[in-house]
């Protein structure tokens, strides 16, 4: 049996771990005694001043949490069978059980507290995920390729955050702009290196998109011999959801997420709508020759798409590490399903149906758990993308194609 305090180090030893509130009357109860059990694994710890807890698990399976009841203050009880609680991960390698307590009762969380803390939460990664969806949506849009790799620049966005902040000790804003140039530079080097040469000697789609599915491979791969297989945390990855908005508990890592991820996708739609070079983005996408004979650049504009994609591919990459939480070798390509779903569900090659797209899986993924199981949600979400594209096979946003 392990016997593990509440502080974030010792619970960071494993890869998932549990963690939550214990109150009475909303005020939080310190020392009281909080189990995790399950698959052979038992460890046990205190909450602290604040009420909080936190406990590592070895495996993502179901598990106990348990309150003891007697570490609770005189005159606090739970209702029969409600101070254990079966608990399974979702998407995230974090879950949250909380007990809320009054007299003589354990107050459960509403059906409509639930759907609207699901959908916050559907909200945050929706918007994270379209960071990455738009930026291959542009690629796919201006070249016709469904860069596989793509998942690996995503990766490499919290990679080099990591490196930055914690091995080198750069501030953690420092570190985020450094990681999002380097990523930019990335989308940069890729095409200069690899893709441009091969649409100048004419390589067909099918032959580039097998080039990307190698490039992801030999990418990850490499991530993995100089990162080496295990989860590491940013800085700030554990801070306590402190910030509470009627049943809704959010950290300040969660409000500067969304509000980040917002501003960054305002900047990238007054950029294709009011740019020169987001018109001419626009304008290659929907037709490249006939752009290319009105007299844009299609190659700088094809170079700028890749930039523009890589680097907010970084920074969707970083809002990952931090919603999941945890870096690892690959992290991007456990969600690139998820952004080709949401980039084939909003429209291929349309930035806005990218995001569109986003929304609604992000959106479905969290909000389906109250109906699916956990394990389930995936495939909730691929089964919307299939009934979508069944009734509209160019997606929401998606323009017919004339064939003949």
């Amino acid at each position: 049996m392990a016997d593990e305090g509440g502080t974030d180090g010792q619970a960071e030893e494993f890869e998932y771990f549990f963690s939550g509130n214990v109150k009475y009357n909303d005020e939080p109860l310190e020392g009281v005694r909080i189990s995790v059990s399950g698959r052979g694994f038992e460890a046990e710890t205190e909450t602290d001043e604040n009420g909080q807890w936190r406990l590592g698990v070895p495996e993502k399976e179901a598990y106990e949490v348990s309150l003891d009841e007697d570490t609770l203050p005189e005159g606090v009880v739970v209702e029969d069978g409600q101070s254990t609680v079966d608990a399974e991960f979702g998407l995230t390698k974090n879950k949250a059980v909380n007990f809320f307590l009054g007299e003589g009762q354990r107050v459960t969380t509403n059906y409509a507290a639930q759907v609207l803390i699901r959908v916050v939460n559907g909200l945050n990664f929706g918007l994270l995920l379209a960071l990455a969806a738009i930026g291959l949506s542009l690629i796919f849009g201006t070249t016709g390729l469904s860069n596989f790799a793509h998942a690996e620049m995503i990766t490499f966005g919290a990679l080099m955050m990591l490196t930055f902040s914690t091995t080198l000790g750069v501030p953690v804003w420092l570190a985020i702009i450094i990681a999002i140039v380097l990523s930019a530079g990335l989308g940069w080097g890729l095409d200069a290196v690899i893709w441009k040469p091969l649409r100048k000697r004419g390589v067909a789609l099918i032959p580039l998109m097998i080039v990307s599915i190698g490039l992801s491979l030999a990418l990850r791969y490499t991530y993995q011999f100089f990162y080496g297989g295990s989860t590491r945390q940013l800085p700030g990855a554990t801070l306590p959801r402190e910030i509470q908005l009627g049943p809704i508990l959010l950290s300040w890592i969660d409000v500067v997420s969304m509000a980040t991820s917002v501003v960054v996708l305002l900047g990238v739609a007054y950029f294709l709508l009011r740019t020169r070079i987001g018109k001419a983005t626009r304008a290659v996408s929907d037709n490249a020759p006939l752009a290319a004979a009105s007299g844009i650049d299609v190659d700088r504009v094809i170079r700028i798409v890749w930039v523009l994609g890589a680097a907010l591919a970084g920074l969707s990459g970083i809002l990952w590490a931090y919603f999941r939480p945890g870096v690892s070798w690959d992290m991007g390509f456990q969600i690139l399903l998820l952004i080709f779903a949401a980039v084939t569900l909003g429209g291929l090659g349309t930035a806005f149906g990218a995001l569109v797209g986003s929304l609604i899986v992000g959106l479905f993924i969290e909000v389906s758990t109250l109906w699916l199981p956990s394990d389930m949600k995936y495939v909730g979400a691929l089964l919307v993308l299939i009934l979508v594209l069944l009734f509209r096979p160019q997606g929401i946003l998606g323009r017919r194609e004339r064939i003949g």
